[in-house]
C-alpha cells in the first residue's frame, strides 16, 4: 500500500535534513551512524569517510574562507581560530553552521551538510582546522 503518493507524502514529513542524509548515503559521502558520547556527556563528532574529510575542508578552507579569511583569522566575518572560539561550545557552532546567523551574511549550511559534517567541523575548528593536503 506504499504508492508514490504515500512515499512522497512521508519524504515531505521528513524534512529537508533527512533528504540530504538520504542523498548524501547514496552519493558517496558516509559518514559513522552513531557518535559515541565524550566523556563530558556531550555527543561526540562523527568521522566523515576521508574523502568526505577532505571535501569538507576544501569546503572550510574556500567557502568559509571568503568571508572568515583564507587562514580563517577573519575578514567579513569574524576568526575561526581556536583562541577566537574558546567558550563556545560545539553545540553552538554547529548550529550557527547549520542555520547561520540572521541579519548577517553568514548563511546556514544545512541543506549541504549533515548534522554530524557540521559538529565534525564545529569540533575541528576548535582544535585547530587542518589544511587541505
Amino acid at each position: 500500500m506504499w504508492g508514490r503518493g504515500r512515499c512522497l507524502g512521508s519524504l515531505r514529513r521528513l524534512g529537508n535534513a533527512a533528504a540530504v542524509l538520504m542523498v548524501a548515503g547514496v552519493s558517496g559521502f558516509p559518514v559513522s551512524a552513531h557518535p559515541a558520547d565524550g566523556e563530558d556527556g556531550v555527543r561526540a563528532a562523527a568521522v566523515p569517510a576521508p574523502a568526505r574529510q577532505q571535501q569538507l575542508i576544501h569546503m572550510v578552507r574556500h567557502d568559509c574562507g571568503s568571508c572568515h579569511g583564507l587562514t580563517l583569522a577573519g575578514g567579513l566575518g569574524p576568526a575561526l581560530l581556536p583562541v577566537a572560539l574558546q567558550g563556545k561550545p560545539v553545540e553552538y557552532l554547529e548550529s550557527m553552521i547549520l542555520r547561520g546567523l540572521v541579519g548577517t551574511a553568514m548563511p546556514g549550511w544545512e541543506g549541504l551538510l549533515s548534522e554530524e559534517e557540521a559538529r565534525w567541523i564545529a569540533s575541528r575548528l576548535r582544535e585547530g582546522f587542518p589544511d587541505e593536503r
